[in-house]
């Protein structure tokens, strides 16, 4: 009976590629015969030399393995998302790579995390080997990748416990808490005795079950780390004085893990609210999992707990990047849009908008400078905010363009804003010397059945017609 290697190949239980890395040789080859001697320096300088060896890479076939892998229904499908597959560290990994296959090292065994079309990250062990007979020109070379997730998530746990093990508690960079669940346990089954089916419901009725559940959990030891991240002296100074540490949003947070630790989640992942002994809040990232041998009793629970408060205020100035103008301090262009289409979905009608125009900017810049420019739209910003509702949405869309969302108000509403405005201007202007503060105005009213945008575009030709008018005015 004939071998068919095509039906090996495409029923193999692993990941099988076949690429074609000719291109690649060829790129390979023509650097060297330009001169090119130390490939890592070459590619430093030429960074753009990676883009093009990976672009030269071809995928000729991969098996049934790999889709399935991957999460893909075809192979057309998965090679017109290799971008979403190989991303994140993929360049800095292939640059790896490629410096050994300038040393003529085609032949690999590597770990790394490609990415199924579902977005889930896949751990895995990627083998290359040339094969037979395409030694000179690399067209054709075997990957094979094996899915190594659970394996890496198994050596993880035990290098946790061998952690523990080898006597590293006491000195770990990360505040660890060894601690005593199984009283926690015992009292969870006697609600489960009495009858209790719907935690979350009985936690609503019952609100102290959260206290009273806290109050089970035993601490038995806690290493340096924490006693400095809480502002402890002493492990007893911090185990006498728990309840200041666990408090206020720290109670609402474990809300959420009882339920988890109801249905017999004891290894998780939170993030939460504690409190350092001086009273200050940390923002942490805790880690619990069962010591080997406590899976069932609960009575060996090992905690790790991360400080991300700067992570946290680096996140929350982003996402003010994300949403403000830096000049003004006003919503920029990207936080009205989003704005406008979730009024539009929630049908928040009627919703009046106001486009603002700053008059003669571009003269004061000119004559002034840019930093006067800045004071007058930090002036026109701070007039909009004080002239804004608490409902209002005010910002800045473009260099001297303000824009107003007024949700559940109508023309009249509108039309006082608008006098509102130009009134605070002028007071505005009795406080300030120099640059006078002036806006040309466009306002519309979106009722049901109206697009927003539709509002949007006649206030904004309105607002045209006014600043015409004003410098056609003199």
């Amino acid at each position: 009976m004939v071998m068919n290697f095509h039906d090996v190949f495409q029923n193999a239980p692993v990941s099988l590629w076949i690429e074609d890395y000719s291109a690649v040789r060829a790129l390979l080859d023509a650097l060297r015969d330009q001169g090119v001697t130390d490939f890592d320096a070459h590619l430093k300088a030429h960074p753009y030399v990676l883009g093009q060896a990976m672009a030269r890479m071809v995928v000729v076939e991969v098996n049934a393995t790999t889709l399935k892998l991957f999460k893909a229904q075809s192979q057309d499908e998965l090679l017109a998302n290799l971008h979403r597959v190989f991303r994140d560290d993929m360049s800095r990994h292939f640059a790896c790579e490629l410096k050994r296959m300038w040393n003529g090292q085609v032949d690999i065994e590597i770990e790394g995390i490609n990415y199924a079309l579902d977005g889930m990250p896949v751990q895995v062990l990627l083998r290359r080997s040339l094969l037979p007979g395409h030694e000179h020109d690399w067209s054709r070379v075997l990957i094979s990748i094996t899915d190594i997730t659970e394996r890496k998530r198994a050596m993880e746990r035990l290098a946790a416990s061998e952690l523990h093990a080898q006597g590293l508690f006491e000195h770990s960079p990360v505040s660890l808490w060894l601690e005593d669940y199984s009283a926690l346990r015992s009292y969870l089954e006697g609600l489960r005795a009495q009858g209790i089916t719907n935690i979350r419901r009985h936690l609503v009725e019952h609100p102290e079950v959260v206290l009273e559940s806290m109050q089970r959990i035993r601490v038995v030891d806690v290493n340096q780390q924490t006693l400095e991240l809480f502002g402890a002296a002493s492990k007893t100074a911090l185990i006498d004085n728990l309840h200041r540490v666990f408090r206020d949003e720290a109670r609402r947070h474990f809300e959420a893990e009882l339920v988890d630790l109801w249905d017999g989640k004891i290894t998780a992942e939170y993030e939460g609210i504690n409190y350092a002994l001086h009273g200050e809040p940390v923002d942490i990232l805790l880690r619990r999992t069962a010591l080997p041998g406590s899976e069932r009793s609960w009575q060996r629970v090992l905690v790790a707990i991360s400080d991300i408060t700067a992570r946290k205020k680096a996140e929350s100035y982003m996402q003010y990047l994300g949403t403000h103008d830096v000049l003004t301090g006003l919503k920029n262009r990207a936080f009205y849009e989003d704005a406008l289409h979730r009024l539009q979905a929630e049908q928040r009608v009627p919703v009046s908008v106001l486009v603002l125009d700053l008059n003669g900017l571009k003269p004061i810049n000119d004559a002034q400078g840019h930093e006067a420019g800045d004071q007058l739209l930090r002036r026109a910003a701070e007039v909009l905010l004080k002239a804004a509702g608490a409902n209002d949405v005010v910002a800045r869309i473009g260099g001297d363009e303000f824009a107003m969302l007024l949700p559940y108000q109508d023309e009249r509403a509108a039309q006082q804003m608008h006098n509102r405005i130009l009134h605070m201007a002028e007071v505005n202007n009795q406080f300030y010397t120099g640059a006078r503060l002036s806006y040309a105005v466009g306002r519309a009213t979106a009722y049901a059945g109206m697009a927003l945008e539709q509002a949007h575009h006649a206030a904004d030709q309105q607002m045209y017609q006014a600043k015409h008018a004003f410098y056609a005015a003199g």
